[in-house]
């Protein structure tokens, strides 16, 4: 571990994520910017550091990709700071995906926003009281998320995960699940589902379609819901096409929005990607809380992503 700097900003450095070319300029970067650099040599490190640097610390940095995120911000959480602590991201991983979700579109551009953009209240998942800030995913692999390329997800929306999985894996069962999603403040009726589903798909700051921006409205306070049900390849694609190509709704595609739901598996444990961090377990009880975390964004973050009437900025 590399420890230099003042304690009031600390920066949690993954130096193995992505291409791993990022280290020399991002301790360079930190030095010119006031950092104490905290570098992690195994998993739990990002938290453990997170969790001893707040006490002094109102700013803390991650260095990473998503799970480097989320393990900063489980830290935050366990130290009970969030009131306390703004949370800056710096790209370094492989998919970044929560990064391109708040504007921020590299390392030295990272910097910037930490030193100029604006911070702002985000909400804040917990899946089993284990805090996610970007989506929590059911039954798809990490690695096929993962790898799901922008040009298919801009294709094929949510299905270009289906696909991506199939190509992956050697064989994939459908996961018999029981979804109930709560009522919300703005006219969301509690609803259940019950059935088989290939995948649940749950964005605080994430959404799963390819008809609007990747970025989900991550500050009115509800989870989106996406269940893909089980069903013949081509009955999901002919779906995803009526959603993508004209807003229709599809027959295979469940969505909601919720500020909470639970899920129980009717058959065995199902393991759930938080932020890409791994949970295994046969029920899940998920809720958002609004406004919990502050965060820095970049200029091309926005509240209510639909009023901006852009779609998928960059490598979402």
């Amino acid at each position: 571990m590399h420890s230099d700097g003042a304690d009031d900003r600390v920066l949690v450095l993954n130096p193995v994520s992505g291409s791993q070319d990022h280290v020399d300029d991002v301790v360079e970067l930190a030095g010119d910017h006031g950092f104490a650099v905290r570098k992690t040599e195994e998993g739990g490190d990002a938290e453990r550091f997170a969790r001893e640097a707040v006490p002094d610390a109102d700013l803390v940095a991650a260095v990473g990709g998503d799970g480097t995120v989320n393990e900063v911000i489980n830290g935050i959480v366990a130290a009970d700071a969030l009131e306390s602590t703004t949370v800056g991201v710096i790209p370094a991983g492989t998919g970044n995906n929560f990064a391109a979700n708040i504007g921020i579109e590299g390392v030295e551009h990272g910097f910037e926003v930490i030193e100029h953009g604006r911070r702002q209240q985000i909400d804040l998942g917990a899946a089993n009281d284990r805090a996610f800030v970007n989506s929590c995913i059911g039954g798809i692999t990490a690695e096929a998320s993962s790898e799901t390329t922008t040009e298919s997800k801009k294709e094929l929306g949510v299905l270009a995960y289906v696909k991506n999985t199939f190509d992956t894996v050697d064989g994939f069962d459908s996961l018999p699940l029981r979804v109930e999603t709560a009522a919300g403040p703005n006219g969301e009726t509690a609803r259940n589902w019950e059935g088989e589903a290939l995948f649940v798909l749950i964005g605080n700051c994430r959404r799963f379609t390819g008809a609007r921006t990747a970025q989900a409205n991550v500050e009115d306070g509800l989870l989106e819901v996406t269940i893909v049900e089980d069903a013949a390849t081509t009955d999901l694609i002919g779906s995803a096409a009526l959603e993508g190509l004209f807003g229709r709704e599809s027959e295979h595609i469940v969505r909601r929005r919720a500020p909470s739901l639970a899920i129980e598996s009717r058959r065995s444990s199902v393991e759930y990607s938080l932020d890409g961090e791994m949970l295994e377990t046969e029920s899940l009880s998920l809720e958002t809380t609004a406004s919990a975390l502050e965060v820095t964004v970049g200029e091309r973050y926005r509240s209510n992503p639909d009023e901006a009437g852009e779609t998928w900025p960059f490598n979402a």
